[in-house]
């Protein structure tokens, strides 16, 4: 059955090319907001014009159009793996950018299009069950398929105050407050009230702001004893990180790295983090490799991305060294990257001589049993991260117990420099918000950073910078109530409200003669 149009609308329903390409430039707009542009001041007037061109005709194309605008302005980088080696895979580029985009279009539209349902006709309640399906939109693509919670609505907050809110009501609650903030004018009738409407989500976001403020400005009890650490940044590059030539090359750098002296006033590191994947061998056959780590370290502990076999299996791990070269703790990561660290029906495409792009041994890595914590005695208990794993918040809650910090080990070299690795740094600041928990993030190439419990930069090394960063870990915050509830009470509540816009849809009054709702 079609979808009859509004009565206040004097164009047909079906939207124009025009109306389309408006659409994506709106998206793009909201683009805007994600890092490393941070522009939500542009985002979010753009997100309130999409939400308006929606309601005022087919919304599910529009929805669409501004979905594929929004993917191809904030993801351009997902080009970036496929031209590590372009002369194997370069072909592939556009086609990736444009399904991703395609993608993003299908999440929108569906949430546009079964949003602007809930309003059976009605222009506000259309705005509101369009803002209301997109925000399920984002928590829908948060899990199915894996989940990819990339560039989410709630997104464009990151460096700014509001973003603390998400220690409350976390990335998906974030998205409700953005999409609330760009609906309001469009829920009153006639010019006067969508100005009032408009004045008064400014006065919330004004509090908001002013909540995260004070937040941030709370003082802290420092962590006793003292953690110092150092992250190790070598800037390998991707497409030379592991040919033959320059292997063992940077495998040197990393030592170098390790053994430098602190700068002078700086404590000597409890323990040194390598990025992911830093060895050029596998942790079950090191030669002498785990030795010079030992050396190196003069007895620091090291904790280094490594790969591992275990029969015809192989893990992307991060492992603990301990003085002596032993091997101690060990975590497989578990949420792999599809297409990057394993094929679905990796073992039948395997037939076929298709490989996921980062494996370097076999086709593909296994996922690990599961999440845990690594029991560091005196540096705390640490959940480890390896790259993509930061990206999921509900992975993070599934430890069995809570972590006194997080540790992040990335590779981010595949994201290229411009948007991919300050997307990826953007996630883990939210995630330290969220929790309540301060972040150490290693990258090969950057963006090496050690993060506090509200999510600021306390330290950093950019992209393509060789070095160290040695830092005191900073304390961690009382857990959160996102950390105890997850996402459970804000997709609850998008239900009630889905409810509640449906049921109120008729008294949402449209006055044929003056197009006004």
């Amino acid at each position: 059955m079609s979808l009859r149009c509004p009565a206040f609308l004097r164009a047909p329903c079906r939207p124009s090319w025009r109306a389309l390409a408006l659409a994506a430039l709106l998206g793009a707009g909201v683009a805007a907001g994600q890092a490393p542009l941070g522009a939500w001041f542009v985002a979010l007037p753009a997100a309130s014009g999409l939400l308006a061109l929606a309601a005022r005709g087919r919304a599910g194309w529009t929805g669409f159009a501004g979905g594929f605008g929004y993917a191809a302005a904030a993801m351009f980088w997902i080009v970036e793996p496929f031209m590590v080696e372009p002369e194997v895979y370069g072909w592939m580029a556009p086609f990736a950018l444009v399904f991703m985009a395609a993608g993003m279009g299908v999440f929108w539209a569906l949430g546009a299009g079964l949003g602007a349902r809930l309003g059976r006709g009605r222009r506000g309640a259309r705005v509101a069950g369009i803002a209301v399906g997109l925000v399920a939109s984002d928590a829908l693509r948060s899990y199915v398929f894996t989940g990819f919670p990339w560039v989410l609505f709630g997104h464009l907050w990151i460096g700014t105050p509001v973003a603390q809110a998400a220690a409350f009501v976390g990335p998906i609650g974030l998205s409700l407050l953005t999409l609330a903030l760009a609906a309001a004018p469009w829920l009153a009738r006639g010019w006067r009230g969508r100005i009032l409407r408009a004045g008064v989500a400014a006065v919330a976001l004004a509090g908001l702001w002013a909540g995260g403020t004070a937040r941030l400005n709370a003082p802290e009890m420092p962590r006793d004893p003292p953690v110092n650490l150092r992250l190790v940044q070598p800037n390998a590059p991707q497409a030379l990180k592991w040919l033959p030539e320059y292997r063992l090359q940077f495998f040197y750098r990393h030592l170098d790295l390790t053994a430098e002296e602190p700068a002078p006033g700086k404590p000597r590191p409890d323990l040194v983090i390598w990025p992911e994947t830093a060895v050029p061998f596998l942790l079950n056959d090191p030669g002498a490799g785990l030795k010079m780590v030992a050396e190196a370290a003069g007895g620091i502990p090291v904790a280094l991305g490594i790969q591992r076999e275990e029969g015809r299996r192989y893990y992307n791990s991060l492992a603990v060294i301990g003085a002596d070269g032993s091997v101690g703790q060990v975590y497989d990561k578990v949420h792999l990257v599809p297409f990057g660290e394993y094929m679905p029906l990796g073992d039948l495409a395997a037939e076929f001589g298709i490989a996921a792009f980062a494996a370097q041994e076999g086709n593909g890595y296994s996922s690990g049993p599961g999440e845990r914590l690594l029991d560091l005695g005196r540096l705390g208990r640490a959940e480890p991260l390896i790259c993509y794993e930061a990206v999921f918040p509900q992975d993070i809650r599934r430890v069995p117990a809570r972590p006194d910090w997080l540790m992040q080990v990335t590779n981010d070299a595949w994201f290229g420099e411009l948007s991919g690795p300050w997307q990826h740094l953007a996630q883990a600041r939210l995630r330290a918000i969220e929790f309540g928990l301060p972040l150490a993030r290693a990258a090969n190439t950057g963006v090496s950073a050690m993060i506090d419990a509200k999510g600021r930069v306390t330290d950093e090394l950019g992209m393509g910078v060789e070095g160290v960063i040695d830092a005191p870990l900073p304390p961690a915050l009382p857990e959160t109530l996102y950390a105890r509830t997850g996402d459970a009470p804000v997709v609850a509540l998008l239900a009630l409200l889905a409810a509640l816009i449906f049921l109120a849809a008729p008294k949402w009054r449209i006055d044929p003669a003056t197009g006004r709702g």
